[in-house]
């Protein structure tokens, strides 16, 4: 299938923010996502109102305008809006940019639903930008409070998990994160040393030593930071203008902004065009622009009804949605290579060698776009479908076979009736003139091409049924003794088994195909649900492997500070991954054998077996 992407002229409202703090998703943007099969990269930004977050979201679109600028001290952007782009960099791929509407809104006035817009942010994004003014201070981090209630707003697992089992997850499936400063005045230095912006962020992060609330308080947003969004980046951008032009900044021309601002500007739409990742969901799966959308609602959904969105179970339902999708996809690419490559009748070899071909391909689709297909359902659901397809096919084949080997013998016999009528065999000699018509017509027949399976069973039939005749002609033959009629006789008799047997060796070697297309299918099944296994094993390891190496990244940062006791804290959890660690091959064994044990156990092929018995 066709990678498709949907240019947008201009953003639309993915999730709209009512009055009354209510979110509902907008169906015309679940339409345009439906519309995306292509991986993509999403790009959410949040920070506090009037910061400025839509200009950098419109750079990132290549565009002066499209995300509401505003030139009051009131938010303007409401709810969250979407945009989405071909990637620049990246050929085959869709930008999602996702504006949110600014926290802190005082007209507003509801935290809590300034903390469902940030989780959600969160929640969609593969790399989520945080925009504020000014420096990275004490008050800078106070304002990204959301950060330190993520445990109670968002859960991993479905079952209840204690909150520290839920922060060991986070890492591996939260969104890169940049920290974007904007109308930044202050010199890169620290302790007079020039440091880079990362630096300059890392540094804002460092915990400060001690006890009490007062520490505590002051450790809480920074150890949220470090812990949950170990991807990390920083760019500081100057004013792009005078005060009194910070207005008109849409409608300026870029030669009339700063250079220095347009500069940084610069580096941060490239560092996002060349290093935010796809967005993934848990198993490292890559989400196109429909399985955006599938998430969209269903934690919009979860939201509204009051529960807390769970990965898990977004997961779930997103995977019964793509997986059923699949298996119709799968088919279709089946049916439709069947239909145009089999022109029926034709022989079993020709079907059986199509049918091998549009099943490998069919069940390729359907392996591209499924994923957590536990207990192999619908793979199985697709290998049913198809051999229910295919012994229609089969069936339909014998049936036109039938009929068209029917009426060849038919059109071939027509002199043969005719002399018949008119007793052109009740002649003496009138036996030898029959049989030299009657093989005349099977050596027509058999030269006939395209007469698909039943050919030499209705050849059977027509002997059979002519049996009778030549034994009348044969009796009526005065020109032939008694012992040449003898002779005849069994000739006769030996000519109908010779063909009797043909029918039943074309019968056996049909069984023997179907039989053939039984392990044919089953090999391919388990070689495809192999790839499948493995590819799902090696994204699964490679988030262990990126929370595991965070882990030990963040402890080496606390015992180089002087944190011994918060790097022993992280102890557990560390050796908790490492012993995850070494039960990898072993878990991957396992998934393999059982893997090989479902599929030879769901994939029998009843309806295949059911044509040998016919």
């Amino acid at each position: 299938m066709a990678s498709n992407t949907v240019a947008m002229p201009a953003p639309v409202c993915l999730i709209e923010n009512s009055s009354t703090g209510q979110l509902h998703v907008n169906q015309q943007a679940l339409e345009i996502l439906s519309q995306i099969d292509q991986p993509v990269v999403v790009v959410a930004i949040v920070g506090l109102y009037r910061t400025g977050k839509s200009y950098l979201m419109n750079k990132l679109a290549g565009k002066r305008s499209g995300f509401s600028l505003g030139a009051t001290i009131q938010s303007h952007t409401k709810g969250i809006w979407m945009w989405c782009v071909p990637h620049p960099c990246k050929p085959g791929h869709t930008l999602v940019l996702l504006d949110t509407e600014g926290l802190g809104d005082v007209e507003k006035g509801d935290q809590k639903n300034d903390c469902w817009i940030f989780a959600l942010a969160v929640l969609l994004s593969s790399t989520l930008v945080y925009n504020s003014r000014g420096t990275i201070d004490n008050n800078a981090l106070e304002n990204l409070q959301y950060v330190t209630e993520l445990t109670d707003l968002i859960k991993v697992k479905s079952q209840d998990s204690a909150s520290d089992e839920e922060d060991i997850h986070f890492v591996r499936y939260f969104p890169q994160f940049i920290w974007a400063v904007r109308d930044f005045t202050l010199e890169l230095k620290i302790e007079g040393v020039s440091v880079s912006a990362d630096e300059y962020l890392e540094h804002a992060l460092s915990l400060k030593k001690g006890f009490g609330k007062k520490v505590s308080d002051y450790n809480l947003p920074r150890e949220c930071i470090r812990r949950y969004f170990p991807t990390r980046r920083c760019f500081v951008f100057v004013a792009p203008t005078a005060g009194e032009n910070m207005s008109r900044v849409e409608s300026m021309e870029e030669n009339e902004l700063s250079a220095t601002f347009l500069q940084a500007a610069k580096q941060f739409c490239e560092y996002i065009f060349t290093q935010s990742t796809v967005k993934t969901i848990k198993g490292g799966h890559k989400v196109t622009g429909r399985m955006l959308g599938s998430l969209v609602s269903t934690y919009v959904d979860t939201i509204s009804s009051g529960s807390v969105p769970c990965l898990d179970n977004a997961v779930l339902a997103m995977a019964q949605i793509e997986n059923k999708a699949a298996v119709q996809q799968g088919l279709a690419v089946y049916q439709k290579g069947m239909e145009q490559s089999v022109q029926i009748p034709v022989t079993r070899d020709r079907m059986s060698e199509q049918h091998g071909k549009w099943e490998k391909q069919a069940l390729e689709t359907f392996m591209k776009r499924s994923f957590k297909d536990d207990g192999h359902i619908h793979q199985k659901t697709l290998a049913d479908q198809i051999i229910s397809h295919y012994t229609e096919l089969v069936k339909r084949n014998d049936a036109v076979s039938i009929e068209t080997c029917n009426k060849v013998l038919v059109d071939l016999s027509v002199q043969m009736s005719h002399n018949l009528q008119q007793g052109v065999y009740a002649t003496p000699g009138g036996y030898k003139l029959y049989c030299e018509d009657r093989d005349h017509v099977v050596q027509q027949f058999r030269a006939t091409p395209n007469k698909g399976t039943k050919a030499e069973d209705v050849l059977d039939q027509f002997l059979k049924q002519k049996k009778i005749e030549a034994a009348s002609i044969l009796l009526a033959d005065q020109k032939l003794t008694e012992n040449e009629k003898q002779i005849a006789s069994e000739r006769e008799h030996a000519l109908q088994m010779e063909q009797q047997n043909k029918a039943m060796e074309e019968e056996t070697r049909q069984m023997k195909c179907t039989l053939e297309e039984e392990q044919r299918s089953r090999a391919e099944n388990e070689q495809q649900m192999e790839l499948k296994l493995q590819e799902e094993i090696e994204n699964a390891r490679k988030e262990h492997e990126r929370a595991l190496e965070s882990k030990l990244k963040e402890q080496e940062e606390l015992m180089k500070k002087g944190f011994e006791e918060k790097a022993t804290m992280l102890q557990e959890e560390i050796s908790q991954l490492k012993k995850e660690s070494k039960s990898w091959s072993d878990v991957t064994k396992t998934l393999l054998e059982a893997g090989r044990d479902i599929c030879n156990s769901v994939l029998q092929y009843k309806s295949m077996r059911s044509l040998m018995k016919r």
